[in-house]
């Protein structure tokens, strides 16, 4: 689910079937460049096979204003050897918030 937090009110769901796709993965090569450069600490894409789009007015959904973008990741990444970001992901990323298997 997208929502439109300036500009005219709108929340878009898309359905379908994701996957997160990870660095060391075949289709990783391919996809990544249409992002721009890389960053620091990025971990997956997300990539969608979607059957339904459906949109909606979005009249209850609040305006807000972007103020910057954070710059922590990057910060904390650039600290990091490239095997200490795998191990770190190895140890906090084996498993989503509500106990899935994430493929790390």
């Amino acid at each position: 689910m997208f929502c439109a937090f300036d500009g005219p009110p709108l929340i878009l769901r898309l359905y379908g079937i994701g996957k997160a796709l990870r660095a060391y993965e075949a289709e990783w090569g391919s996809l990544r460049p249409a992002f721009g450069g890389t960053i620091p600490g990025e971990r997956q894409l997300i990539v969608l096979d979607i059957a339904t789009v459906q949109t909606s007015c979005g009249f209850g959904v609040p305006t807000y204003s972007f103020d910057a973008q954070r710059d922590t990741l990057r910060t904390w990444a650039e600290k990091k050897r490239p095997e200490e970001l795998v191990e770190y992901r190895a140890l906090k990323n084996r498993t989503s918030i509500d106990g899935l298997p994430t493929g790390f």
